[in-house]
């Protein structure tokens, strides 16, 4: 009968995650991760502990548990088995196998604090000055869309919609504070169209296909030379994603002044604005109404397409990959869940760019 694993059956099975690519180890290779200490000991305002009681987890190491969680769309309840269960998440956090591990209550109220400081844009304008300190300054203008993240559907009324939407409590509610507590009030529903695709025989189907969604959207901005995250925000799934374009969306350090986005973002307020700050309008431009879209207008705007779709990657990792889903209740830390997602993309792209580098 083997007895219990000894240090070198561990170290050995580290060895072997390595080599199948283990994604935080590779993190932990280009992300330095003191860089964000200042920011969380400012948010997060520990004593001294000169009136005792137990020390609070490294914040460094809690800020980490975040990124493993963006990076696998975990539940804070399955971050705590996880790690518990994970050899890869031990090692990324610094953790051995007799070494007190964060539980889900931990994780929650770290995450909390972070969300009552409104620390994660400091936290990701951290690490953006971190990307441009090695090298990979904004070029070769910018490309913006948004994405709409679900989140568990609420099961409302027409008087309780009614009253959430002129942003008021419905009275109901306001007895019950443990039902109150878990009613987002600030996601909103929204309807998705996507393109019909053409039946066997080669036709169109009438309509396009409609799809409600329940809960935000994140707004980025990327560079078209490297496809990193450089300016984003989160709304609710219904706000016009157009006027986002007016509201600090666009970096004005990108090298270049063209600017990609679809017909959402096309209106007169926009191009306006474009014109007044330097930019340099590569929207798409809309069908007339009522009549066949021109040629030279179709073509310029397919040409505008190849561009503009390397937006469509950040977030096909992020619902594919990361598995973006938002649990919590409130803008406010869906704004934190968001703004995690987006700084995990960024570092996901950068072990994919240090790797272009080194080949």
């Amino acid at each position: 009968m083997r007895g219990q694993r000894g240090f070198f059956d561990v170290e050995e099975q580290l060895q072997r995650l390595t080599d199948l690519g283990d994604q935080l180890l590779a993190f932990a290779k280009v992300v330095d991760f003191e860089l964000f200490r200042p920011d969380l000991s400012k948010a997060l305002a520990y004593s001294d502990g000169a009136q005792g009681g137990r020390p609070p987890f490294d914040s460094v190491m809690m800020f980490k548990i975040l990124v493993i969680q963006a990076a696998n769309g975990l539940s804070d309840e399955r971050t705590e088995f996880l790690i518990n269960d994970r050899l890869s998440f031990m090692r990324f956090l610094r953790l051995g196998l007799s070494d007190r591990v964060p539980d889900a209550r931990t994780i929650w109220l770290f995450r909390e604090k972070l969300t009552k400081a409104e620390a994660i844009k400091p936290l990701f304008e951290r690490f953006e000055a971190a990307l441009r300190d090695a090298g990979y300054i904004a070029m070769g203008g910018q490309i913006v869309d948004a994405s709409l993240i679900a989140a568990p559907k609420q099961r409302n009324t027409e008087d309780e919609k009614k009253t959430i939407k002129e942003g008021r409590i419905p009275e109901d509610w306001k007895a019950k504070p443990a039902k109150l507590a878990h009613k987002d009030r600030d996601a909103r529903w929204t309807v998705k169209f996507s393109k019909a695709k053409p039946k066997p025989d080669g036709t169109l189907p009438p309509v396009d296909i409609a799809i409600p969604t329940f809960g935000y959207q994140n707004h980025v901005s990327i560079d078209r030379e490297y496809g990193l995250i450089r300016r984003w925000d989160a709304t609710d799934a219904a706000a016009y994603e157009g006027a986002r374009l007016r509201q600090g969306l666009l970096d004005k350090t990108n090298t270049a002044s063209a600017v990609w986005a679809d017909t959402a973002y096309r209106s007169k307020a926009n191009e306006e604005f474009l014109e007044t700050n330097g930019f340099v309008s590569r929207i798409h431009r809309k069908k007339p109404p009522g009549r066949p879209m021109p040629e030279t207008i179709r073509r310029a705007n397919a040409l505008k397409s190849k561009v503009r779709s390397g937006v469509e990657h950040v977030f096909a990792v992020q619902k594919d990959k990361m598995d973006l889903f938002i649990r919590t209740v409130g803008i406010a830390r869906a704004t934190v869940k968001i703004g995690m997602a987006n700084m995990v993309y960024n570092m996901k792209r950068l072990v994919f760019l240090d790797r272009l580098v080194a080949a």
